[in-house]
């Protein structure tokens, strides 16, 4: 069993690198910025090192000795590499070569900016490198630097030398003025003169001939810092990278850059990543994604030329159709999570209603959105069909649900019955009433199949007025337009008032709503006039249904109170 975990785990990585990658491609203009700065970078580096010529000079370095063939004598016990690079790059050294250059000492911070010096490893070279405009330049300046370093070396090594063959003669001077001293008093003394006296003077002699031994030791040291192996000549070409392969570096360079920032970017995006994230957040299947489509056409996918719309429309109706949740008792209410999705969900629910009759269903398409109504205007709606398990028993004409009730032509599909929605004074006492209630439990024989739209779950309380009437919920929602931290508010919303959440149906924006989607983002949805939604070619708009009087709405134990959830309640 655990091998076939792992087995299945690592055939699902390829397919996870690939989500990941396509997930990254949704910041394309990240990206492309991205690669955009590293062109720029790359050309700005290319033309600025196309004028630069790099002249190198190495030193082999030495330790002062008075026998370079001895042995015993270790250089590189007595020299510290780290120690002589940052001596050959201190302003001691740029100094003596800028005055052996000729060259003014405000000169002298510009003239350092070019100098590099490195030191190869496990080696006792110093490898000086000069950059400039002009390769006769960089040349010469190499050498002057290499010159000023190796004459700042023997000079320093010289005056320790100096300082302490002075020291030994000092100690020198005493103790052969004392010894010649007691010279002579041995020689005036002769043969009388006491043992003592005489083993102090072979004492001295002994220190005088240590302490000259030791000032003709130092005299004779070679001060000598180093040998220069390899001599500056000017360069024959530039020593910049040219600007096509500094174009080529800097496009993958800019490209490692974009895919950070789109991979940063990713991160911390409130909104789902994928499909997967949506099911994670509402705790149930994605049931279809649809394609982009444009806003404006036609709700119903057999009035549009793309079949693969219809398709997926149907895909989503068989899936519900064999949930055992819905299948029961085939009652279905479709909302979106705010307002830029309104259109979606309407789209949604109408054609969910032509794929189950299609399959011969009576279908009962209910709009329960009796703020913004548009569905008469947007569907072929013809003349009043009233099917007897449609109407309530005492049916008295007044209020919503009302006498308007439309036969949809769905064409290839069949028809299907329409309840549209009405202005009403007071929406939560109408989607609560017991005409409601009694419209959608009459709904109950074998070939009936009732879809509720209902409005923006974050947006109104309206939706949550019916979930309890209904099978199920579908969230319709665009991935890009909407919060992981809102979908899981809806579930929670749902599942608190009695209510089970089938699924959701994924959509790409459209176009003309990408375009103008800052500019309504601030916005609640459902707030917009019906008259502001573009409807279909060729279909008259229909006027707004007049508030119906107070006394016409009737009020009893059967209603509840409703609230419109609050901005800060998302």
């Amino acid at each position: 069993m655990t091998d076939t975990h792992a087995s299945a785990s690592r055939d699902d990585e390829p397919d996870l690198l690939r989500d990941q990658f396509r997930q990254l491609l949704r910041y394309r203009r990240l990206i492309g910025l991205g690669i955009g700065v590293g062109l720029l970078g790359g050309a700005w580096l290319g033309v600025t090192s196309a004028e630069s010529y790099a002249a190198a000079s190495d030193i082999r370095l030495r330790a002062p000795t008075n026998d370079p063939f001895n042995p015993a004598v270790s250089a590189d016990k007595t020299i510290n590499m780290g120690t002589e690079r940052q001596t050959a790059v201190s302003s001691s050294v740029a100094e003596i070569a800028v005055r052996s250059l000729g060259l003014p000492d405000s000169r002298l911070a510009a003239f350092q900016r070019g100098l590099q010096v490195t030191n190869p490893p496990q080696t006792m070279v110093l490898h000086f490198t000069y950059t400039t405009t002009s390769p006769g330049e960089a040349a010469r300046r190499a050498n002057a630097v290499t010159k000023a370093y190796l004459d700042l070396r023997k000079k320093q090594w010289g005056d320790l030398r100096d300082s302490m063959v002075k020291k030994s003669q000092n100690q020198l001077n005493p103790i052969a003025k004392e010894q010649n001293d007691l010279a002579k008093q041995l020689a005036a003394e002769g043969s009388a003169a006491p043992d003592s006296s005489r083993a102090r003077n072979d004492d001295l002699l002994s220190k005088v001939g240590t302490l000259n031994s030791q000032i003709a030791s130092l005299k004779a040291l070679d001060m000598t810092a180093g040998t220069v192996i390899v001599k500056a000549v000017p360069p024959t070409a530039s020593s910049g990278l040219g600007l096509i392969v500094s174009l080529g570096v800097g496009g993958a360079v800019g490209i490692a850059l974009g895919l950070l920032a789109a991979w940063v970017r990713l991160v911390f995006d409130p909104s789902p990543r994928s499909s997967g994230d949506v099911a994670r957040a509402v705790r149930a299947p994605v049931l279809g994604t649809l394609p982009r489509i444009a806003d404006g056409g036609p709700l119903l996918a057999v009035d549009r030329s793309d079949s693969r719309l219809a398709e997926e429309y149907r895909s989503v109706a068989f899936r519900l159709a064999y949930d055992q949740r819905f299948a029961d008792r085939r009652r279905l209410l479709v909302a979106a999570p705010r307002g830029g999705n309104g259109e979606a969900a309407a789209a949604v629910a109408a054609n969910l209603a032509a794929s189950f009759a299609e399959t011969g269903k009576d279908v009962l398409l209910v709009e329960a959105d009796l703020r913004t109504p548009s569905l008469t205007s947007r569907l072929r709606a013809e003349a009043p069909s009233r099917p007897g398990w449609s109407l309530p028993p005492d049916f008295d004409g007044s209020g919503w649900p009302g006498p308007r009730q439309l036969q949809v032509d769905a064409r290839e599909s069949g028809v299907f019955d329409l309840i549209p929605g009405e202005r009403v004074r007071n929406v939560a006492r109408a989607l609560t009433s017991a005409r409601v209630t009694r419209l959608i439990e009459e709904a109950d024989s074998p070939n009936a199949t009732v879809v509720v739209l209902a409005p923006p779950v974050l947006a109104y309380a309206d939706a949550l007025a019916l979930v309890d009437r209904v099978d199920g919920v579908l969230i319709v929602c665009d991935p890009r337009a909407v919060h992981r931290a809102d979908l899981v508010r809806i579930r929670e919303l749902i599942t608190g008032a009695g209510g089970t959440v089938l699924g959701a149906v994924t959509h790409a924006a459209s176009r003309r709503r990408s375009r103008r989607s800052a500019a309504g983002s601030g916005h609640r949805g459902g707030t917009g006039r019906a008259s502001d939604r573009p409807a279909p070619p060729g279909a008259a708009p229909q006027p707004p249904a007049p508030y119906p009087a107070a006394s016409r709405v009737p009020a009893g134990d059967d209603t509840v109170a409703l609230r419109t959830i609050r901005a800060g309640d998302r």
